[in-house]
């Protein structure tokens, strides 16, 4: 027994180490492009992107449902963008409330009659719609489908641009986001076949009509830590792997895809648990099986702002929600491990995802209760838990606060000190217990895929209507 517990201690420590150490060279690796993407931009003149005939035309995609509180101020919001030649097909998605009758009243709906097939699968269209105000929106109405996946499906049908940006109807683009996430489509469009935006925390900002006017930290602990999680996740994992054209998700609230490529894979599979992942999955298959020459971008600057759950319950529902979308990708995509034809996404992005993100809950829960009984036994080496305490939590704290630091160097949206202050002081609590309670919901949601449950549970949120105002 004593034997076993110093050999799962031991490798609990290895992990750990290794987990971090690929993570210091995610941050270094970000570093250096951030400053090389801040260097390209000050070439990129936006205004010129804004007015050039050259720039491709795009459709944005906003699935809706039940959205009646704020669907009119999100379809202003898009329709504000700037961007050349842009079209915006909202989905109606089965809503039960007054969500297209919210649509028809603010932009005086009519129906129109036009060619609509269903080359990406979907549930059944009740109706096509245009604005009387202005003809760059369309509306779909369509049966409730039960997932995201099948309602983008159907404004996919519906797009009639080379290339589509998929958003979520509650969340808040900045007005030149669109702009910004096609640089890297303008700069290299016979490669670049997909880009995907920063996705910021909403909560505790100041909007009016929509429009953010002032970020400022949220209030609540639960909802700061996430702050400090989405900057480490986006300025330092996505911005690496993304470098290294390896990136594996771009996120289902803000991202642009090459249409023809994504109808190519059969859009969207409807009943997917992690929609936008399994998508980047399936392109990164479909083109390194044809041999292409491709890459699949990520910008760390056009900025969507979206709601993060502010209560303990929604919280673990949307992680062990996300934990299944990741086993429902990694397990039909099994085959794609270590086999030359698929590169560095079948040697190293694959295989990190398997460890560091599948795996880890079962790893780290496993791992402290091995602590736990050495303690118990009286055999827990006092080095051993130095290491642990070192390369475990401060070694991953400073990680934390080096993702703080870049986004006050480089981007600087938290202008108040103070709330800077409180972002660095949450990257310590952010392992140690946030970290923890993280784990069991995500082992939570492999117990739920293991045993069959897919349903979908909704989180509460306020909606955009109801974030903090200014006067």
């Amino acid at each position: 027994m004593i034997r076993f517990l110093d050999i799962a201690n031991h490798t609990l420590f290895w992990y750990y180490l290794a987990s971090n150490l690929a993570y210091l060279t995610m941050l270094i690796v970000a570093l250096k492009t951030s400053a090389d993407h801040q260097r390209r931009l000050q070439s990129n003149r936006l205004k010129w992107i804004k007015e050039t005939p050259m720039a491709p035309p795009v459709t944005v995609i906003a699935p809706a449902h039940n959205e009646e509180s704020s669907i009119r101020v999100a379809v202003r919001n898009l329709l504000e963008l700037d961007y050349p030649e842009l079209e915006v097909v909202v989905v109606n998605d089965g809503s039960e409330d007054r969500t297209l009758e919210e649509m028809r009243e603010e932009f005086l709906l009519r129906p129109v009659r036009a060619v609509y097939v269903p080359e990406a699968k979907s549930a059944p269209v009740r109706g096509l719609y245009r604005s009387g105000v202005d003809a760059r929106l369309v509306v779909v109405d369509k049966e409730p489908g039960g997932s995201k996946a099948d309602a983008v499906n159907a404004g996919l049908n519906a797009a009639t641009s080379p290339y589509v940006c998929v958003v979520d109807a509650d969340s808040i683009l900045e007005r030149d986001a669109l702009l910004r996430i096609m640089v890297p489509v303008l700069a290299d469009p016979k490669r670049v076949v997909a880009v995907g935006g920063i996705i910021r925390v909403l909560n505790g900002s100041e909007i009016a009509g929509g429009h953010l006017r002032r970020v400022r930290l949220p209030r609540k602990s639960i909802e700061a830590i996430q702050v400090v999680e989405y900057l480490r996740a986006f300025l330092i994992g996505r911005e690496a792997w993304g470098q290294g054209n390896m990136l594996m998700i771009i996120s289902g609230a803000f991202g642009v895809f090459r249409t023809d490529l994504v109808r190519a894979v059969g859009g969207y599979r409807p009943r997917a648990i992690g929609e936008d992942f399994d998508l980047v999955a399936r392109l990164h298959r479909h083109l390194r099986d044809k041999g292409a020459d491709y890459h699949i971008h990520f910008v760390p600057d056009p900025m969507c702002w979206t709601e993060v759950p502010s209560d303990l319950k929604s919280l673990g529902r949307q992680r062990a929600r996300w934990q299944k979308g990741l086993l429902d990708v990694l397990w039909p995509n099994r085959d794609m491990l270590f086999r030359w034809r698929y590169g560095r996404i079948g040697s190293l992005a694959l295989p990190y995802l398997w460890l560091f993100e599948l795996l880890a809950p079962v790893v780290e829960i496993g791992g402290i209760a091995t602590i736990v009984l050495a303690a118990c036994f009286g055999v827990l080496s006092r080095v051993f838990f130095m290491q642990f305490l070192i390369f475990g939590y401060a070694f991953a704290t400073v990680i934390s606060i080096g993702s703080v630091l870049q986004e006050e160097i480089t981007y600087k949206r938290y202008n108040d000190w103070q709330d800077v202050a409180r972002l660095v002081s949450y990257c310590f609590l952010e392992h140690f217990p946030y970290r923890q309670l993280h784990m069991i919901w995500r082992l939570q949601g492999l117990w739920q895929y293991l045993r069959g449950d897919m349903a979908w549970r909704p989180l509460e949120r306020k909606g955009l209507s109801e974030q903090v105002q200014t006067e």
